[in-house]
C-alpha cells in the first residue's frame, strides 16, 4: 500500500512537471509566428494564436476530456460496443475539481480507483490540454494574415477539443480500436496531433486562398520572407525544449511490470500504450531525429534560416511515432528522411496548388507526421502495438491510420466548416483590411473612436458653458 501510495504522489508530481514545459511549446510558436507574419499584421498574429489558450482550456474542460475516454470502441467499431462510460472525465465530477483522495461519489468508480484518480485526474487533464493547445496553434501559423479570428477560434476548437482528441481515443489510448484491431502504434503522436492538424491546415486553406500578391499574375510563387529570423529560431529552440516535456508526458514515470502483462517484479516506465520503455533510449532518439532533420533541411534548403530550424522539428515529428522502438539511428534517418519529404512536397504542391501554407505547417506537420506514422508500420513491423492488444503493428494499420487522422479526422471537419463560414462570407477578412495590415486596421479603428469620445466631451464642455440656455446648467450638465 506504501508502494502504490509513493507510485500515485510521484506520477502526479512528474506530470505537474512536464506541463509548464510544455507552456514552452505555446510561447515558441507564438514567436514563430511572429517572425513569419509581416509587421502591418504582427499584434493580430500573435493574439490570435494566444486567445487559443482560454478557448480551448474551457472547451477541454467541458467535453473534450471526456471524449478521449468515451471513444476508444469507436464508437460502434470494435465488437458493437458503443460509448464507454468515463465517470471521472465529465465537468460535473467531482474528481474534475479539487479532491484530495478518498472514496468518491462518481458512479462506476471504485474506491480505489476514486483515490487513485483523485491524485492524478487533474494532471494528466493537464497535460492533455496543452497538446489541445498544440494542435490548434499549428493550425494557426498556415492561415495567418488573412482568416477572421472569430472563424478561426471556432475551428480550432472543433480541431483542439474534438478531432485530434477523437483520434487520441482511438489510436493513442491502450485500449483503442485502432490499436486493437489495426495494430496502430504512434508513441509520441505523429499522426494524432501533427497529422491531424496539418490535414486541419490544409482543410481550412483551400477555401481560404493565398494571401494577396503572393502569386505572380503568371502564377509564379513569391515568397515572403521571415521579418525576424533571429525571432523564428528563438521560437523552434523554445518548441524544442516543449517538445521534450511533451515527450515525458507522453509516458507513464513508473508502473510495476505485472501490471502490464509482464512476469517481473520491478518497475518501469511505460509509454502511453502501457508498453515497457527506457527513458535513456528515448532521450537518445529524440535528440538524433532532431539531428536528422536539422542536417537534411539546412543541406536542402542551402542554409536558410527558416527551413533549418523547421527540419528539426520535422525530424522530431517524423520519428515520433516510433521512437520508444527505435534504435537511435533508425530515428536519425526516419528524422531526414521525412523532413527531405516535407520540403520537397511543400514547394510542389505550393506551386502545383497554389497553396499558400505562411509556416509550412502542413508539410511539417501533415505531411511528415502522416509519413512517420507509416514508417513506423515498416520499421516495426510485428511488435506489439500495446501491453493489452493483440494487433500487432503492421504496414497496412499504419497506412489506415494516416488516412483516417491525416484526411478524416484532420482535413474533412476543417474543410467543411471552413467553406461554411465561407458561404456567410466570415471566413476572410476584406481585402482593402489586409493590405493595410490588420493591426494598422484596428488602430484606425481606434483612433476613430478616441475621435468620438473627444467630439463627444467637446460638447459636454459647450453645454456646461451655456448657463442661458434653459437645462444646461453646470450641474445638468455634470450630471
Amino acid at each position: 500500500m506504501e508502494i502504490s501510495a509513493l507510485t500515485a504522489i510521484f506520477t502526479e508530481f512528474y506530470y505537474w512537471v512536464t506541463i509548464p514545459l510544455m507552456f514552452l511549446i505555446h510561447g515558441g510558436f507564438c514567436l514563430y509566428e511572429v517572425s513569419v507574419s509581416r509587421q502591418k499584421h504582427m499584434l493580430h498574429t500573435l493574439m490570435k494564436s494566444a486567445m487559443l489558450v482560454p478557448i480551448i482550456t474551457l472547451t477541454f474542460y467541458l467535453f473534450g476530456w471526456w471524449i478521449y475516454f468515451a471513444f476508444t470502441n469507436g464508437p460502434f467499431i470494435y465488437e458493437g460496443k458503443g460509448l464507454v462510460a468515463a465517470p471521472h472525465a465529465v465537468p460535473w465530477s467531482e474528481l474534475m475539481g479539487p479532491h484530495l483522495g478518498g472514496p468518491s461519489l462518481s458512479q462506476g468508480l471504485t474506491p480505489e480507483v476514486g483515490a487513485y484518480w483523485a491524485r492524478l485526474n487533474g494532471v494528466f487533464w493537464g497535460a492533455f490540454v496543452v497538446f489541445a493547445w498544440t494542435a490548434g496553434i499549428i493550425v494557426s501559423g498556415a492561415v495567418m494574415e488573412r482568416i477572421r479570428s472569430g472563424a478561426f477560434w471556432l475551428i480550432a476548437t472543433v480541431v483542439g477539443s474534438v478531432s485530434w482528441v477523437i483520434g487520441a481515443s482511438w489510436g493513442w489510448h491502450y485500449d483503442g480500436w485502432m490499436v486493437k484491431m489495426l495494430g496502430y502504434h504512434d508513441a509520441y503522436a505523429s499522426g494524432v496531433i501533427h497529422a491531424v492538424a496539418g490535414g486541419a491546415a490544409l482543410g481550412i486553406l483551400i477555401p481560404l486562398g493565398p494571401r494577396l500578391g503572393r502569386f505572380a499574375p503568371n502564377g509564379s510563387p513569391r515568397t515572403i520572407h521571415p521579418h525576424n529570423p533571429w525571432l523564428a529560431a528563438a521560437g523552434l529552440f523554445l518548441i524544442f525544449a516543449g517538445f521534450w516535456g511533451f515527450y515525458a508526458a507522453c509516458n507513464v514515470p513508473i508502473i510495476q511490470e505485472s501490471d502490464i502483462g509482464s512476469t517481473g517484479l520491478t518497475f518501469t516506465a511505460a509509454t502511453i500504450y502501457l508498453t515497457p520503455v527506457t527513458l535513456s533510449g528515448m532521450t537518445m532518439n529524440f535528440f538524433l531525429a532532431l539531428s536528422g532533420g536539422f542536417l537534411a533541411a539546412y543541406v536542402l534548403s542551402k542554409g536558410d534560416v527558416f527551413w533549418t530550424f523547421s527540419g528539426g522539428l520535422a525530424g522530431v515529428i517524423a520519428a515520433s511515432a516510433g521512437n520508444d522502438l527505435y534504435h537511435p539511428l533508425q530515428a536519425f534517418f526516419v528524422g531526414a528522411a521525412g523532413t527531405t519529404l516535407a520540403y520537397k512536397l511543400h514547394y510542389w504542391v505550393e506551386k502545383t496548388f497554389k497553396l499558400d501554407d505562411a509556416i509550412g505547417a502542413v508539410a511539417v506537420h501533415g505531411y511528415t507526421g502522416s509519413f512517420g506514422i507509416i514508417i513506423a508500420g515498416f520499421m516495426l513491423w510485428g511488435h506489439p502495438s500495446s501491453a493489452f492488444a493483440d494487433a500487432t503493428i503492421n504496414p497496412v494499420g499504419q497506412i489506415a491510420g494516416a488516412v483516417i487522422l491525416f484526411g478524416l479526422l484532420g482535413f474533412l471537419p476543417a474543410f467543411l466548416c471552413a467553406n461554411l463560414f465561407k458561404a456567410f462570407g466570415l471566413l476572410r477578412i476584406p481585402p482593402e483590411v489586409e493590405w493595410a495590415g490588420l493591426d494598422r486596421a484596428s488602430q484606425e479603428l481606434v483612433r476613430q473612436d478616441m475621435k468620438e469620445l473627444e467630439r463627444a466631451d467637446a460638447v459636454v464642455a459647450a453645454m456646461m458653458y451655456q448657463p442661458n440656455v434653459p437645462g444646461n446648467s453646470a450641474e445638468e450638465a455634470a450630471r
